[in-house]
């Protein structure tokens, strides 16, 4: 980043660094340690194999992920595609966190207007 850039990051409200800071080290998170989770099936998965009916919820969703099982259609590669499954999701949480909190906002400042 040039020096132009460091200005406008240190000129923005701390609030707006707060949030891009967050947002870095969750995407950080998500490219750099989510090829190393567990493969092992998660929680309810594991209950529902154990008591033995987890055939029963197999094919019976209600709608199909877009991101099945943390694979990138098209990427051979099973980390760089957990990775990539991972930088998704982040971001797609994050844009409906801060727009649901930016319009919440904005009508929280209409009522007290």
């Amino acid at each position: 980043m040039g020096l132009g850039g460091e200005r406008k990051l240190l000129k923005m409200p701390t609030r707006q660094r707060i949030i891009l800071a967050g947002l870095f080290i969750a995407v950080a998170i998500a490219l750099f340690l989510s090829p190393f989770a567990s493969k092992s099936p998660v929680g309810l998965d594991k209950v529902a194999e154990d008591k033995g009916f987890l055939h029963k919820g197999e094919g019976q969703e209600v709608f199909s992920a877009p991101i099945p099982d943390y694979t990138m259609p098209g990427v051979k590669q099973e980390g760089i595609a957990t990775s990539l499954a991972g930088l998704i999701g982040t971001l797609l949480v994050f844009a409906v966190a801060y727009g649901l909190g930016y319009s919440l906002r904005r009508r929280v400042k209409d009522i007290e207007e």
